[in-house]
């Protein structure tokens, strides 16, 4: 039996509104990726990670300072932390993407036959901390105060020791990996926090092997 033409109608209709629906949503989805690929959506804030108290800092980063003093001195004057706006936020996503494609890794004694070197990459090769001492360059250049910019001490998922680089905001603490070109904020990471650069002077600061939530979940 035909369907009256009513009907017919409506099931076109229905079908076309449905479709342009599904569409419409997989833009948006795809818009949304797009933009938080590229650091055009601001993040949302959180608390930043704790400090507990005071740390030595590693002997390659002693390394490092003795070779480059300019990179490890605490300027007091500039801002411990970054107002974070949407120009600022897509400067630290561009410049992390850059760098980690930049890169290429090598463990220091493949590089260099010797344990724990810092470094800038300067021949594109390198492992953790060379890529944020890069990132870290490149984003003071782009004027951003380098005691915002921690170099920092962290436990991966693998339980190996891994150096990343902590931005601190006004929106909360942001990693830059090079693991990954997304720029987590600290607790989303996975990572357990042993230790950072101190903003107040050369001594680091302990941040008490803090467990972020997304490790614990996963414990």
């Amino acid at each position: 039996m035909r369907q009256p033409l009513f009907g017919l109608l409506s099931i076109r209709l229905f079908s076309t509104s449905t479709l342009r629906l599904a569409a419409l949503s997989i833009a948006l989805n795809v818009t949304a990726a797009a933009q938080a690929q590229t650091g055009s959506i601001l993040p949302g804030s959180s608390q930043p990670v704790a400090q507990v108290g005071v740390a030595k800092p590693i002997l390659g980063w002693i390394r490092f300072c003795e070779q480059y003093p300019e990179e490890c001195t605490v300027d007091q004057s500039e801002p411990a932390t970054i107002q974070l706006g949407a120009k600022e936020w897509q400067t630290i996503v561009r410049i992390n993407q850059q760098v980690n494609a930049a890169i290429k890794p090598k463990t220091d004694i493949d590089h260099w036959g010797v344990e724990d070197v810092w470094d800038f990459a300067e021949d594109g090769y390198g492992d953790c901390e060379d890529y944020q001492l890069v990132k870290r360059k490149r984003l003071v250049e782009a004027g951003f105060p380098r005691r915002a910019l921690r170099m920092t001490v962290v436990i991966d998922e693998e339980g190996a020791g891994h150096a990343v680089m902590m931005v601190r905001t006004n929106r909360g603490d942001f990693i830059l990996d090079n693991k990954r070109n997304a720029v987590l904020p600290w607790h989303r990471t996975g990572y357990t926090y042993i230790k950072r650069e101190g903003d107040r002077s050369m001594a680091w600061a302990s941040l008490g092997g803090q467990v972020s939530p997304t490790m614990t979940a996963n414990q």
